[in-house]
């Protein structure tokens, strides 16, 4: 009798067929199985759409839109409004930006309004043309440009306090307010 390659007889040996079974077990219909589609309320909370841009990825000269949360960890020059951007320790952004919320480890440049809060953390830059409804500046974090909240900015009509000087605050400036 010749031998395979592991020992085994190269004739396969006889298979008994398969006992019969009772009745098979009733199975779900496959629908069941599926999630039900998702509200758009319920996917913004989730989540909803989420931009990241990698640490080796470069994006210029884009538009963003429909995007709920642009996570930067590259470079971006774009332009965005939207509802969420957190630019990464090693993260660039380059360009206009109407948010709700900006959280900033990195480097932010340009014009931001954070509608409803700008974070920027102690390894974060913001400088240009900054409009906030709320600021938290962790100590290490830097600011720098023409920054005024958003209540004042109503206020004096969009002129800054100095007049046409543009405001410049750093973080030792902030701190002492």
């Amino acid at each position: 009798m010749a031998r395979s390659l592991f020992g085994r007889p190269a004739t396969p040996a006889p298979v008994s067929a398969p006992k019969p079974m009772g009745s098979p077990a009733p199975m779900a219909p496959s629908n069941a199985l599926q999630s039900p589609p998702v509200s758009p309320a319920k996917k913004e909370a989730a989540g909803g759409n989420r931009l990241l841009v990698g640490p080796d990825v470069k994006l210029k000269g884009a538009e963003i839109l429909d995007c709920d949360t642009l996570v930067v960890e590259g470079r971006v020059e774009a332009t965005m409004d939207s509802h969420v951007i957190q630019i990464a320790e090693q993260g660039t952004f380059c360009g206009t930006v109407s948010i709700d919320t900006a959280e900033i480890h990195g480097t932010f440049e340009g014009e931001l309004t954070a509608r409803n809060q700008l974070v920027i953390h102690g390894t974060g830059r913001v400088t240009g043309k900054i409009r906030y409804g709320k600021i938290l500046i962790e100590e290490g974090g830097q600011i720098c440009g023409d920054v005024q909240s958003t209540a004042a900015s109503k206020e004096s009509g969009g002129v800054s306090a100095q007049g046409s000087k543009p405001e410049i605050r750093t973080l030792g400036a902030v701190a002492r307010l």
